[in-house]
């Protein structure tokens, strides 16, 4: 009984000093993320960032819209630094961020303004961009509904694609403390160009579906015999105060300073649930931590239950095992001019969740160690990272991302054959000048042999079966170039140059993983792809735009040597890696209008 009253009293300490905390801290705005999917405002701050109006951390994304909106209001401090269509996009994107900014938004349209606003005894409502948008007078209570509606029809000489999507979003903050945000997205793709292969995966010998090797958001399909259908739910809860949050959310996410794909977490897996930290105590330092579920795509075949076929047979239903990751992301901005951010994560598979995974600030394999080695059993999947943002001059931005799977210092002698499985990527951005609104965009990729891979199948760093590093895996390379132009208010025109590049797979076995990353890296090609794409995007009120891509590509598997007998054909090597929509050369057209993105 004695230890029953302590813990009741623990308990009622905790929540007195959570309430202490939240009710005499400064209030905050919401804390609700702003989805990655959303690129123009992105594309935006990343312009700003570099002609040096703001400092924005790239390391980590997605931005929380009250940072935004934070961000917007630094350049709006600023103006005297942008050019007249800056000004223009600054004023067309706060409308979007009113309620951040503690009003509602009013409709602007070619310099002329059109309030949409009522004024109510108790709140303030606008109907804007088609947003309902609801302000209470004491300012405690903010809320936004927003349909989502979208269609993009693709055509190139294998048929016509068509894909759907609609739903809606709700975000709520209350008390200047509280966020809550949930949204759905129905999504399907219909067809000729389909043929059951629909346009994520490519296929291996046996008919089993693989994440192919392009840029596309991963998902999860559900049956359907007419294409592909798949839903996106999303959503969280966030506690925050002015230095912090603590929240649980399914959002995608990415670290690492990145234009085209960081090569640390790339959101190119589907969003998972996970419980999140994130600490801003100061202009110069961020902290974030999550701990997620992953779905690991691998049965337990220990897990299961009995399902009732018929009257007289059951049928064994096995259930995938358990797959959780944590991670921490350390961010220093000493200067405007210098970034660099480092941190660590596993990758386990265990029953249930381990409480030491849970510390925050922690290295990851120290305690990995502690949890396996007196067993003399396999270790978890551990990482290491950093990426490093330097601007030597307005308007030049140069970046680098270094991913540590497995790292030794003694194969860097040259003696040592084996290279430790890491990922390097570095890459630039000159903005603004001499041309305001041009700019220029490059980056590099190469992960090593076994990177991102475990000889424990659950233990891979993938979630769905996607990559949650660089989409390319190990051994890979990747060349992007782009050339982008913003001559107008809200309108962006990208120019991409691509070359992908996919040598040697090798299978990761425990037993011959010196041998294997013993051969010669980027030595053999198996698979590439060039692709050169134009895209024009114009955004003609928030969150609703307009887009028209041109994409050539020439996707194509190399024929492997006669004299290796174990070498994978061609033709099932071009099947896995790419989908049959876009095997081969292609020009695809593609135009699409959408509400939310």
């Amino acid at each position: 009984m004695k230890g029953e009253r302590l813990h009741s009293v623990k308990v009622i300490g905790l929540i007195v000093l959570s309430v202490f905390i939240f009710h005499f801290s400064p209030s905050y705005a919401q804390r609700i993320p702003q989805a990655i999917e959303y690129t123009e405002i992105y594309d935006f701050l990343e312009e700003l960032t570099t002609d040096g109006v703001i400092r924005s951390n790239a390391a980590v994304k997605p931005y929380t819209r009250d940072h935004i909106a934070a961000l917007l209001r630094e350049a709006q401090s600023k103006d005297s630094l942008l050019n007249r269509r800056q000004k223009e996009d600054l004023q067309f994107y706060l409308q979007d961020y009113a309620l951040e900014c503690d009003t509602v938004p009013t409709y602007y349209s070619y310099g002329h303004r059109h309030v949409t606003q009522w004024i109510t005894p108790v709140s303030n409502l606008s109907l804007a961009d088609p947003s309902l948008h609801i302000l209470t007078k004491d300012k405690v209570f903010k809320m936004r509904i927003r349909p989502i509606l979208g269609m993009d029809l693709s055509y190139n000489k294998k048929g016509l694609l068509m894909h759907r999507w609609y739903g809606a979003e709700l975000q709520m903050d209350i008390a200047h403390h509280l966020s809550i945000w949930g949204s759905i997205r129905d999504n399907s793709w219909s067809g000729q160009g389909v043929n059951g292969s629909k346009v994520c995966y490519g296929w291996t010998p046996d008919g089993s579906p693989y994440p192919a090797l392009n840029n596309f958001a991963g998902v999860q399909y559900k049956e359907a015999n007419y294409g592909g259908d798949f839903s996106d739910s999303r959503g969280g809860i966030s506690l925050y105060m002015w230095w912090g949050s603590i929240g649980v959310q399914r959002e995608r996410i990415t670290w690492g300073d990145a234009q085209h794909c960081s090569n640390i977490l790339s959101a190119h897996n589907p969003a998972v649930p996970m419980f999140t930290i994130q600490l801003t105590p100061c202009k110069w330092f961020q902290f974030d931590y999550f701990h997620a579920w992953l779905p690991s795509n691998v049965i337990d075949s220990t897990y299961w239950y009995v399902e009732q076929q018929t009257a007289t047979e059951t049928q064994r239903e096995y259930r995938p095992a358990n797959k959780f990751m944590a991670a921490n992301m350390f961010t220093f901005m000493p200067c405007k001019y210098v970034q660099f951010s480092f941190g660590n994560s596993i990758v386990y598979a265990e029953r249930n969740v381990q409480a030491a995974y849970f510390i925050p600030i922690a290295f990851y394999k120290s305690l990995d160690h502690l949890l396996t080695k007196g067993l003399h059993s396999e270790n978890q999947n551990s990482q290491a990272f950093a990426t490093i943002t330097v601007r030597p001059t307005d308007h030049l931005r140069l970046y680098g991302s270094f991913f540590l799977d497995e790292f030794k210092l003694a194969r860097l002698k040259p003696d040592n054959k084996e290279h430790n499985p890491v990922s390097y990527l570095v890459g630039f951005n000159w903005s603004g000048w001499p041309v305001k609104g041009l700019a220029l965009r490059g980056e590099f990729m190469r992960a090593y042999i076994a990177t991102y891979e475990h000889s424990i199948k659950v233990l891979d760093y993938t979630s769905n079966s996607y990559q949650m590093g660089h989409y390319m895996g190990a051994n890979a390379q990747s060349i992007f170039v782009q050339l982008a132009y913003r001559p107008t208010r809200s309108l962006r025109l990208t120019l991409d140059y691509t070359n992908n590049t996919k040598y040697t797979a090798y299978d990761y076995i425990r037993g011959d993983i010196k041998t294997i990353i013993s051969q010669k890296p980027f030595d053999k090609p198996i698979w590439r792809e060039d692709a050169v794409t134009f895209k024009a995007i114009y955004e003609v009120f928030n969150n609703c735009y307009a887009h028209v891509d041109f994409v050539y590509n020439n996707a194509r598997a190399i024929e492997p040597d006669p004299a290796d007998p174990d070498a994978e054909p061609a033709a099932d090597v071009l099947n896995r890696y790419t989908p049959a929509y876009f095997q081969g050369q292609n020009f695809t057209f593609t135009c699409g209008l959408s509400f939310g993105f």
